[in-house]
Parts: C-alpha cells; sequence; structure tokens
C-alpha cells in the first residue's frame, strides 16, 4: 500500500510540475515575443471592431522601452526588428498618460500630414479614395464599457440600424484599408500641416470621426508625434471575437472573425 501511495504522490507533484512549467513558458512567451490585447473602443472600425482579441507582435520592431522585458533596454530608439511600415496597425503607449492605444501608422519621419475636407494628404497628395458602400451595426451598447457607436445616420432608436459611409484608402506605396465617415466639416477633417519629426511617428483611426489619435494635441486628449520607444508592437491577426459585454455570452461570439488577419 505504501507503494501505491507513492506512486500517487509522484504523480501529483509530476502534474504540478508540468502546469508549473508550462506556465513559466507561457510566461516567458508572452513577455518576450506577444502581448495580448482586447479592443476597448470603436476608433479602428471596421478594421478592428469592439471584443475583437489579438496578440501584439513585440518583436516586429524590435525592443523599446515599452516593449521590453530587459533592463539592458535602451531608454531611447530600439533594438533589433525592422522599421515600422506605413499602414500597420501598432499598438503603443501614450507618451503622457501611459495608457495602451492602437492606431494605424500615417506618417513616417519627415513626412507631412494633412486633412483637406476629409481627404488624407501625404507630402502633399492626396491619398487614393474608393467608394465602398455603408457599414451598418445595430445600435446598442459595445464591450464591457458599454459604449454606444456613433452614426451618421443619428439619430437612431435602441436596436435600429447605424450606419456610416466606408470607403476604401490606398497609401503610398499600395497598401489599402477601409475607413469610415461620420460626419462633414469637424476639426479633424481639415487640419493644419504637421510636419513628422525625426525618430517619431504619426497614427490615426480608421474610424476617422471618432478617433482622438496625432491629429488632437496631447493636451486635447491626443497623442500628438509618437517617438519610437513608445512603439508596443504590430497587430497581425485577430485571435478571437465576442460583440457582448462579456466573452462568457457565447451567443455574441463573431466565429467569421476569429483567427482573420489585420489589414
Amino acid at each position: 500500500m505504501a507503494k501505491t501511495g507513492t506512486k500517487k504522490d509522484g504523480g501529483i507533484a509530476e502534474t504540478i510540475k508540468t502546469i508549473v512549467w508550462a506556465l513559466l513558458i507561457a510566461g516567458v512567451f508572452r513577455t518576450l515575443f506577444f502581448q495580448p490585447f482586447w479592443i476597448p473602443s470603436g476608433s479602428m472600425k471596421d478594421t478592428l471592431l469592439i471584443g475583437d482579441f489579438l496578440f501584439v507582435n513585440k518583436m516586429a520592431y524590435g525592443y523599446s522601452r515599452y516593449s521590453c522585458p530587459f533592463a539592458m533596454c535602451p531608454i531611447t530608439g530600439r533594438i533589433l526588428g525592422s522599421d515600422p511600415e506605413r499602414g500597420d496597425v501598432v499598438v503603443f503607449r501614450h507618451p503622457v498618460n501611459g495608457s495602451d492605444f492602437i492606431k494605424r501608422l500615417i506618417g513616417l519621419p519627415g513626412d507631412t500630414i494633412q486633412m483637406k475636407d476629409g481627404v488624407l494628404h501625404i507630402n502633399g497628395q492626396p491619398v487614393g479614395l474608393t467608394p465602398a458602400g455603408q457599414f451598418e451595426e445595430p445600435y446598442q451598447r459595445q464591450g464591457p464599457m458599454g459604449y454606444y457607436p456613433q452614426c451618421e445616420n443619428a439619430p437612431v432608436g435602441e436596436g435600429g440600424s447605424c450606419t456610416k459611409t466606408r470607403a476604401v484608402e490606398t497609401l503610398p506605396g499600395g497598401r489599402s484599408h477601409d475607413i469610415l465617415n461620420i460626419r462633414d466639416g469637424f476639426f479633424s477633417d481639415n487640419t493644419p500641416v504637421f510636419t513628422v519629426p525625426d525618430g517619431q511617428y504619426f497614427f490615426m483611426g480608421d474610424n476617422r470621426d471618432n478617433s482622438q489619435d496625432s491629429r488632437y494635441a496631447r493636451s486635447n486628449g491626443g497623442v500628438g508625434f509618437v517617438p519610437v520607444e513608445y512603439l508596443i508592437g504590430r497587430a497581425d491577426r485577430i485571435m478571437f471575437s465576442a460583440a457582448g459585454r462579456s466573452l462568457f455570452f457565447v451567443w455574441t461570439w463573431r466565429a467569421d472573425r476569429f483567427f482573420k488577419a489585420v489589414e
């Protein structure tokens, strides 16, 4: 009987050891290579929806102040990795309040950026725009925070159809993505010319009239120019998505978005 008990105790010990090692490996993997990110707002619709869950590739641009797990990381700049590319969807640390943001990289160092009548101009040239119909979603609370979507056809009653005009925007270099329009003539549709400083980047949300991004000064709730050391990583693929207030509401899962590439 004692021999049997020893085997049982040994089996439990091995199981615990396996679990500990698995958690340790998962923790190291998360720290070194990927960071989970849950989309909390609608600033990147319709590329990213509230309730999308993704992993951020921390190795894409190398390690910097806010992506590197080691004390040897540089205070400024980054080590290893490649340069961010225009059109990338990037998670970065807000330079003032320290929260994590996700936006699309629009302006590289040395670029000039301006919005004229809702059209993005890069280095003095308008980007390509192709009409792409309407983006439609129900007017109801979304995600854990319970935000209502903003609608071009407002006012909309609870559960009604909330629409926004959609277009395909093509950046210099040929990368394309959807953008949404809610209203015309807003401040963000007509901006001064922004010249992106060396070592910094200009970001915008795809939901152009519902995004506090580099068009807005940090003193007004925006992010301004973002230094390279604040970049955390690139969003490459949506792993999971739920439209409800909780991921446990199985009936709200968006199966068509599981493992969807971020473009």
